[in-house]
């Protein structure tokens, strides 16, 4: 995400449409070939150089290879040895700071090419030029294709709401559902368990609808809970609904964030907006900076909040002393206060498009945020409810943890071979060493 020679905030392809082409199957990149050029020829001397370097220095600390090894032996000593010295910081420090004087300065080779081929070349950005014309148009299109389903998506969103709002009691059909670990259970648990639920259900209080439906979900996902304060969820407990309309056909690609309210002690809005205008075209003064739709601008909407229930404004009192008399005064202020409702005003985007760096990252963390109730929460409300679409997120994290865990077991082994470890140094103090 970044800003644009048109004042735009642009959004990688992965960012915006992942999800929703996955169903034309597999994106792919293939590499090109690799090619003899003149930087990359100067990094591997460069990187050959400071092996060397290391090497002549630091070989009191390499063991003597018996003459006795095999040539598979010294090969694998030889790699050991390379990775050993790629992990010392003062190789990869000098390393990297060659490297930054090499980065993004030309070589000469583009210069030095022949006039004929200086010529074809610039045949070729003209090529280029123009598919980034016809990407743009790809992406148009894919924001039709987004309207066209968002169409046949509705209906069950709007089920789904009349659920959460009590407007709609499913029946027993609609109610079933299989989960994974009830496979292995008999029929007579089974009996036993439904038996248990009824007598629950009984002993409680009939809840309408799905209570902190929409609530629930903002606190389970961190991008939304981070937002949230506790004056606000008093306020969300009477959301209702949360709705994506796209532009118009012909029209300007947007989309708008439609937050739908059941009436409150706290402002008289049923619908709370929220309204992103993207482009989707390359920019003439930089056409080769096109990576995708750009956020030109986002608007919000006029909260019309009870009298004293505004959360997004707070009363401060504050002392002043004079400085002749040395009287003292107390002086109330109104200033803004932290809200998720401050979503619904972000920073404006002035005529020349020319942002200062916070408000470029207030835009694209807010762009962020929308992008997500749009293309995440809104149609797996019920998934980030649960917390099962956060356990799928989280995968990942579970990946790191044990590579972490592999790590330590290979410094437990290292330390096992070190011949000047001493297991005694490492052991359990006595008892009466213990913290009681």
């Amino acid at each position: 995400m970044y800003m644009s020679a048109g004042g735009g905030i642009s959004l990688s392809f992965t960012a915006i449409r992942a999800e929703s082409l996955s169903s034309l199957g597999p994106l792919h990149y293939t590499a090109p070939p690799k090619s003899v050029h003149p930087r990359a020829t100067e990094s591997e001397a460069l990187l050959e150089t400071q092996l060397k370097w290391q090497t002549s220095t630091n070989m009191e600390d390499v063991e003597d290879v018996e003459e006795e090894e095999t040539g598979e032996d010294e090969n694998s000593k030889a790699r050991q040895l390379t990775v050993q010295m790629m992990q010392n910081p003062q190789i990869l420090a000098a390393l990297q700071e060659r490297l930054d004087g090499l980065n993004g300065s030309p070589s000469g080779y583009i210069e030095s090419l022949p006039k004929v081929v200086k010529r074809r070349i610039n045949a070729l950005k003209n090529l280029q030029v123009k598919c980034a014309h016809i990407e743009a148009k790809f992406y148009e299109e894919v924001h039709e294709l987004e309207r066209k389903y968002a169409a046949l998506y509705q209906p069950l969103f709007d089920k789904r709401s009349n659920i959460v709002k009590a407007a709609y009691e499913p029946t027993d059909e609609e109610c079933e559902w299989k989960e994974n670990d009830e496979e292995e259970l008999t029929d007579e648990m089974k009996e036993k368990a439904k038996l248990e639920e009824e007598k629950k259900d009984e002993e409680k209080e009939d809840p309408k609808g799905i209570p902190d439906f929409w609530l629930t979900v903002f606190r389970n996902v961190d991008l939304l809970s981070d937002m949230l304060q506790d004056h606000d969820e008093p306020i969300l407990k009477h959301l209702q609904d949360i709705k994506v309309k796209f532009s118009d056909p012909g029209q300007p690609m947007s989309f708008t964030l439609e937050f739908l309210f059941e009436a409150n002690d706290f402002f008289t809005n049923t619908v709370l907006t929220k309204t992103y205008k993207m482009r989707s075209e390359p920019d003439e003064s930089d056409p080769f900076s096109f990576d995708g739709p750009e956020i030109m601008s986002c608007a919000g909407c006029t909260i019309d909040w009870t009298k004293g229930k505004n959360v997004t404004l707070k009363t401060i009192k504050k002392k002043q002393k004079h400085k002749g008399r040395g009287t003292v005064r107390t002086v109330t202020k109104t200033v803004p206060n932290d809200s998720f409702f401050n979503f619904f005003t972000p920073p404006e985007v002035p005529e020349s498009g020319e942002l200062d760096e916070d408000s470029e990252a207030v835009l694209a963390a807010d762009f962020e945020i929308g992008h997500f109730i749009r293309e995440r929460i809104v149609p797996r409300a019920v998934l980030y409810f649960t917390g099962e679409a956060i356990e799928d997120d989280d995968d990942d994290y579970d990946e790191e943890g044990e590579e972490a865990d592999d790590e330590e077991g290979e410094e437990e082994a290292d330390e096992e071979n070190d011949p000047d470890y001493d297991p005694k140094k490492d052991a359990a103090p006595p008892a009466e060493c213990k913290q009681q």
